[in-house]
């Protein structure tokens, strides 16, 4: 009997020194709510128009080279024109080519430009999960969660310390 005693006590001991605390942050509100955010999508938005400048180049050298194909189509012998539908065709991929490497390089810029505000984000987290005693905090934006409890979400917490004003306030001043 002392034994089972000892063994449930030991077992509840454990448990008890195991428990964790889990709290939530929604992370894509507070990046968009910094202040840094907006330099970010200024930068983002003028790297874009540079990149679609030197598309739009392209694109017009392709409709230029459409439009003189097509006055001489009727008028140049059939080699030629399977030469110049091959131009036509190998500048339509190149531009497709473009168009997706432009993709690519936005969305390369955009990491480089948001990783200092996640970096600043993920500090705060761990320094608030840290202070109140979490052992894990989970983001709620995109995760299906069936039920959060509100007292263990620490978005206004890591909001405050950025200085970043929730929603309601920013409206209501704007």
């Amino acid at each position: 009997m002392k034994k089972a005693l000892f063994f449930i006590c030991t077992f509840f001991t454990v448990i008890s020194y195991s428990q964790t605390k889990v709290g939530t942050a929604n992370t894509e509100l507070i990046v968009g709510l910094m202040p840094e955010t907006k330099k970010v999508l200024t930068l983002l938005n003028d790297y874009g128009k540079r990149l679609d400048s030197a598309y739009q180049i392209k694109i017009k050298e392709y409709q230029d080279k459409v439009a003189s194909y097509q006055k001489l189509e009727a008028t140049v012998s059939k080699e030629y024109q399977q030469i110049k539908l091959k131009e036509l065709t190998d500048l339509e991929d190149g531009l497709k080519k473009s168009r997706a490497t432009g993709n690519q390089l936005v969305q390369l810029k955009r990491n480089e430009l948001m990783r200092p505000l996640y970096k600043k984000l993920s500090d705060v987290i761990s320094e608030i999960a840290k202070e109140q005693g979490y052992t894990q905090i989970l983001t709620s934006t995109g995760n299906e969660f069936a039920y959060i409890d509100e007292k263990y979400d620490i978005t206004k917490l890591i909001m405050n310390k950025l200085g970043i004003k929730p929603e309601e306030e920013a409206n209501n001043k704007n």
